[in-house]
């Protein structure tokens, strides 16, 4: 089985009417741990974390002031923003997409670990590399241990990363040799090597993920047809853990 893995965004919203959510975040008490440490900073502290704009810290720090975990949710899926999750237009999925996705799809998060599709959320800003200073953690990666990772490797899968490497060294430090692990990089022949830049990488794995969704692929093999963007299969740079795609000119 192929498990897709996926950055969050930094930009969320709300949004309770598109879709109902169809389930509560695995590692929710984990997440209540942090919601409750979040509330105990001052708001220059909790900026300090976020390294942000003061308009950006106060509606966060907001957020979390009045923060139900259970209340007013959002489907993981539909909450983010960002440059990936507008290219992959989940908003537009048909049904055989949302099918697909609800089945392989798994989102990394600071916040609530990992999270499916459907699993109600709220909007938050808390990214994996912040900065916190927990109780018995040294920082977030501590806090998380090998906890997304067993779940991942729960069953007998094959880990598509589309994940940024701020959010797969949350998966990489525990794979063990036996573990398949395949990495998607997504760049443009610069200078003799493939150069990687991160707003088309953004935009790439967004639309990969609507690739594999559109098409309910199954099958590595299937990976290497994506086109999208421009982007080719470049069989002389890949091997068996690392799919290389070069945007043509």
């Amino acid at each position: 089985m192929i498990k897709i893995i996926i950055s969050p965004a930094k930009k969320m919203k709300q949004d309770t009417d598109t879709l109902e959510c169809r389930g509560r975040p695995l590692f929710l008490q984990e997440a209540e741990y942090l919601k409750e440490y979040m509330q105990g900073l001052d708001y220059q502290q909790a900026k300090e974390i976020w390294k942000c704009s003061d308009k950006i810290a106060a509606l966060n720090y907001e957020r979390f002031a009045g923060m139900d975990l259970s209340g007013n949710l959002t489907p993981a899926l539909l909450s983010y923003e960002g440059i990936q999750y507008q290219y992959m237009a989940p908003a537009v999925f048909e049904d055989q997409s949302w099918e697909y996705v609800e089945k392989h799809l798994n989102i990394l998060s600071g916040f609530y670990g990992l999270l499916k599709p459907f699993d109600g959320i709220v909007p938050y800003r808390l990214e994996m590399q912040a900065p916190v200073h927990l109780e018995n953690y040294r920082n977030l990666y501590d806090y998380w241990g090998d906890k997304i990772y067993r779940e991942l490797y729960r069953e007998e899968a094959v880990i598509l990363n589309l994940a940024s490497k701020e959010y797969s060294k949350c998966v990489i430090p525990y794979l063990k040799p036996a573990d398949r692990f395949l990495t998607c990089r997504f760049g443009e022949w610069k200078d003799g090597k493939a150069v990687e830049k991160g707003t088309q990488v953004k935009m790439a794995r967004g639309e990969m993920v609507r690739f594999l969704a559109r098409n309910k692929v199954e099958d590595l093999e299937q990976i290497r047809e994506f086109q999208g963007l421009g982007y080719r299969y470049e069989e002389s740079l890949s091997d068996e853990n690392t799919y290389v795609f070069l945007k043509e000119d």
